[in-house]
């Protein structure tokens, strides 16, 4: 008997809709993006947001500006890019948000790089004329302008590139000037010597913000200065009588200030002890509490500590008894010489005590020696006892030539010059004053966050703006309660308020109170550096930078404030640059009424933190961006600044310090801070270590959308990570994002308005499920924009696109995609219509929500769609009807999405021994289903689904349809329709 063959099936491939389209799901970043971005750039995109937002509500985020000495790396890259994000956020809501970028380009850092390209050649930069060396820097800084430029603009960073700021800009540097004569005007600059951060290595002062701590070894030494009276302690004055010898011991890790000390001080409330040396007339005053700590440290004997080997005892033997015991007001009145009193002069006078409230009995010998040269506690408290610095150490870090102890020698802070064996801790020990040193103490010291070197406190002349002096020129503030009502209850009702006529500090705060910050704790973090922070150094003793412009009397030492003369030195630099500030050109600022022979022209150069701080003033103020005019007649102020955290004591407290004094009021109404990137263990990056991640090498591999995902997938309001492994699943999800485009722009081939459903009313139940997901994800996005909150809205958008759409909703509805269109439905079953309905909005949607984080992608995306549409970024945010949102709707899907989770992992098991290949094969029994169970067998995508006591599985007996391969019981044979295929097929 033979086999009978079975009869040849029809291959029905041609009636059904598969997807089409010319999008590839292979992305091809790296060389695609440069040519959309060439697109952009020679169609003016640029111009064309500006024009379509013309007279729109304003959102304007000011551009801090980044140093422009190097390549762009993944800090500049992450901080452009959240800049970036809210630029295009609040486009996409309709906003007119333009951008203008800018740089910081005086200063030390670009001074110093050109000094080292000096230092190569063996050339000095003091013998070159200073405008042909500030060319120098300015070229220098305007190469690295122009290649930062191109690559944040290979970053897909929106804005306009052919006007940028640059403080080096005659006319910036004009507004500099201008603003430092506000000050000046309104007696708000002083001339003072007072300890500041100096920089022996750069021979300049530095602000705070130019400081970074390190963890390094020192020197810390034991010190004995004689008291040779002590007229309110009859402990001590009996020992002298007797003719001992009575010394206070000093603890530091500064030997070389001993050097220039001038007076020791101490702690009214503490508890000090006369403490014996055994068998010698011979006694030291140290804190109660301390005096065991210090005979440890002077009984030390090895190769590293050299010391006496003293052995300390209490004074007449009793440990813990009253006797040497006195309170730490008896010394006031007390005086000791220095240990290097036989060197004469300054070192032979004497040595006061004086009560200070810094001294602790927490460490040390609670007895601190002062030093006003190179200490701020040290300056205040001798200033306040007529005791004035001596200015000892020179620029360089050396002592002055002249100096009786050590002229000429340093530098002061080299270890080896502090050293136990080094030239200070021999002198001192030759003059039986060393008690114990060690080269062994370990704590953080502030370093040159340029140079890396080390820094001391040194008391020079400077330029400052004081904190606390009364501000005339700011117009007191109404009552609170009168504010309250004028301003709309627009400020926070617990708040003080400033006082009739404000300090600088106290208008700072009050502006701190009015902004908002995002993090929050960034109001603590800066208002805590603002109420503390000393008077403001201006001044720099360099060469490329905005000078100092002022004329001081040189008899009476007071600054010139004349207007007139003030308006011709403005004009000068607005025309020539800071060149225009010299001596040959004194005459002609000073005008007939003065006599430059009777003038000190100050060659001292800004801060460049105050350069930056008057950014606003140059760029929000001056009209050179009339996008950035205020049409609303609001104040000058930004919407928003937007740096990383570290700006607190930086840009941002430098910028509200600078408008606060000259306005009265901050110059941004919210600051948003980021973290630093750390390598993907969590290590700061460093070259030196090789676990940098170079954004123009990830472009150049990767694409610039794959960096933007990243930096927007992060919490970047905290350090965050970033690394190889990182940027391959931020590569995997853009993929998968990529894919759901892709799958969209497939399933709308050939979608026309004929067959869009508009009553969603009319529509299945999953098609408005899904739209209430869709309000729901719209609100949440919405507020993720407002509130900043760009991790919460990329990771929203790609959950919605991975879990709600592809593993569901796609999945779900691509049986009704591919089959419900044929010759007896031209337009596709009403199910079919609502489905690509539903796209359709999905699509629009999700292209605009994708926009601001994958610039590059998104315009593929639409142009794909709309070749001939104009670009993306042109758009605003969808229309998406909140009235969709149903919550009961969404309550019971979720149920519905539970129970299918449930199906496809108890079908899983099948699946993988083969015994169900596709959950097709499977019927299923489910306890308390949500949907009819009929309903579900679509929604599960399994043949048979019916009410059950328990969830089982078994395969099902049905035949397969040979179109859409559902296994359904009127299926009479593999191969046949379905009743479903059928009705499509046939013409009406």
């Amino acid at each position: 008997m033979t086999d009978t063959p079975a009869p040849e099936q029809r291959d029905y491939r041609d009636t059904v809709f598969l997807p089409k389209t010319d999008f590839p799901m292979k992305a091809g970043l790296p060389q695609k993006e440069p040519l959309i971005l060439a697109k952009w750039l020679a169609g003016n995109l640029e111009g064309q947001i500006r024009e379509a937002r013309q007279g729109r509500d304003q959102f304007i985020l000011h551009d801090g500006p980044p140093y422009a000495n190097g390549d762009m790396h993944i800090g500049h890259a992450l901080n452009h890019i959240l800049k970036d994000m809210v630029v295009r956020t609040q486009t996409l809501k309709g906003k007119d948000a333009p951008y203008v970028p800018g740089w910081d380009c005086h200063g030390l850092p670009i001074e110093w790089k050109v000094e080292e390209q000096y230092r190569k050649k063996k050339l000095n930069k003091d013998e070159v004329p200073v405008e042909e060396f500030r060319a120098e820097c300015r070229a220098y800084a305007q190469h690295w302008v122009d290649t930062q430029r191109e690559q944040l603009k290979r970053l897909g960073i929106g804005g306009d590139w052919d006007h940028p700021y640059l403080t080096m800009d005659y006319e910036a540097e004009a507004t500099i000037v201008r603003e430092l004569l506000k000050f000046a005007a309104n007696d708000m600059l002083y001339r003072g010597a007072k300890p500041v951060m100096w920089s022996p290595v750069e021979k300049t002062a530095l602000a705070e913000a130019e400081i970074e701590y390190e963890d390094i070894v020192s020197t810390q030494i034991d010190v004995a200065f004689e008291i040779t009276e002590a007229p309110n302690c009859p402990d001590i004055s009996e020992l002298i009588d007797k003719g001992w010898g009575v010394y206070g011991v000093i603890w530091t890790t500064t030997p070389w200030t001993i050097p220039v000390n001038q007076a020791l001080a101490f702690s009214p409330s503490a508890k000090y002890r006369i403490v014996a040396e055994g068998g010698v007339a011979r006694a030291w005053v140290i804190a109660e509490d301390l005096w065991e700590d210090v005979a440890e440290r002077a009984f030390r004997y090895d190769r590293e500590v050299v010391n006496y080997g003293l052995h300390f005892e209490p004074l007449g033997g009793y440990p813990g008894g009253d006797e040497g015991l006195f309170l730490g007001s008896e010394l006031e009145g007390a005086v000791a010489r220095h240990p290097m009193h036989h060197l004469g002069g300054f070192f032979a006078r004497p040595r006061p005590f004086l009560a200070g409230d810094f001294v602790t009995t927490d460490s040390g010998t609670g007895l601190v020696h002062m030093s006003p040269d190179h200490g701020e506690d040290d300056f205040d408290l001798c200033k306040a006892n007529g005791i004035d610095p001596v200015f000892a150490v020179e620029g360089d870090g050396k002592y002055r030539e002249d100096w009786g102890w050590l002229g000429g020698q340093g530098s002061v802070i080299n270890p080896k010059f502090n050293a136990p064996d080094g030239p200070i801790c021999t002198d001192l020990r030759e003059a039986g004053a060393l008690l114990a040193a060690s080269a062994d103490y370990q704590h953080s010291y502030p370093h040159s966050w340029r140079s890396k070197a080390k820094v001391i406190y040194r008391c020079t002349p400077q330029w400052f703006v004081p904190m606390d002096k009364i501000m005339t020129h700011i117009e007191p503030k109404a009552p609170r309660e009168q504010r309250w009502e004028s301003e709309g209850g627009a400020i926070n009702p617990h708040e003080e308020g400033l006082c009739d006529a404000p300090t600088l500090r106290q208008a700072a705060m009050h502006a701190i109170e009015r902004t908002r910050f995002v993090p929050e704790k960034g109001r603590n973090r800066i208002g805590s550096m603002v109420k503390d922070r000393p008077d403001w150094v201006l001044s720099r003793q360099r060469a490329w930078g905005v000078p100092i412009t002022l004329f001081v009397d040189r008899k009476t030492g007071v600054y010139l404030n004349d207007p007139a003369v003030n308006d011709r030195i403005v004009a000068a630099v607005k025309a020539g640059g800071v060149d225009a500030w010299s001596d040959a050109r004194a005459q002609e600022y000073l005008g007939d009424q003065y006599d430059a022979a009777d003038y000190e022209r100050i060659v001292d150069i800004l801060d460049v933190w105050f350069d930056s701080g008057c950014t606003h003033a140059f760029v929000l103020e001056s009209g050179k961006w009339p996008a950035l005019v205020r049409h609303d007649g609001g104040t000058h102020s930004a919407d928003l600044y937007l740096e990383g955290s570290d700006q607190h004591r930086g840009w941002f407290q430098s910028s509200l310090l600078e408008s606060c004094g000259t306005r009265g009021q901050a110059p941004y109404k919210a600051v948003l801070t980021h973290g630093f990137t750390m390598d993907s263990k969590g290590f700061k990056q460093s070259k030196s270590l090789g676990n940098t991640t170079d954004p123009v090498k990830v472009m150049e591999t990767n694409g610039a959308d794959i960096i933007r995902l990243w930096a927007l997938s992060v919490d970047f309001t905290e350090d965050h990570r970033i690394g190889d492994e990182i940027l391959k699943g931020v590569a995997d999800q853009y993929r998968k994002l990529r894919n759901t485009f892709r799958y969209l722009l497939g399933a709308l081939d050939g979608f026309s308005e004929g067959e869009r459903i508009t009553d969603v009313a009319a529509m299945p139940e999953l098609e408005r499920y899904m739209l209430s997901l869709l309000a729901d994800l719209d609100a949440k996005m919405a507020r993720a924009v407002d509130d900043f909150d760009f991790n919460s809205y990329s990771r929203l958008l790609a959950d919605f696109c991975n879990e709600d759409l592809s593993a569901f909703y796609f999945d779900i509805r691509k049986d009704v995609l591919y089959c419900d269109l044929g010759p007896a439905a031209p337009l596709g079953t009403d199910t079919r219509r609502a489905y690509r309905s539903v796209l359709d909005t999905l699509f629009h949607a999700l292209v605009r929500y994708a926009a601001p984080v994958l610039v590059f992608t998104a315009e593929e995306v639409w142009g794909t769609r709309y070749p001939e549409a104009g670009s993306v970024h042109l758009l605003e945010w969808p229309s998406v009807d909140a009235a969709w949102n149903d919550a009961a709707l969404a309550s019971k899907w979720s149920g519905v999405r539970t129970q299918r989770e449930a199906v496809t992992e108890a079908i899983e098991p099948y699946r993988r021994e083969k015994t169900i290949r596709s959950s097709l094969e499977a019927e299923v029994a489910i306890p308390d289903p949500t949907l009819d169970p009929a309903a579900l067998e679509e929604i599960f995508i399994v043949s048979v689904a019916r009410a059950g006591d328990e969830l089982t599985v078994t395969r099902t007996e049905n035949h397969k349809c040979g179109r859409c391969w559902r296994h359904l019981p009127e299926v009479t044979e593999d191969g046949s329709l379905c009743n479903r295929c059928d009705t499509v097929l046939t013409a009406a």
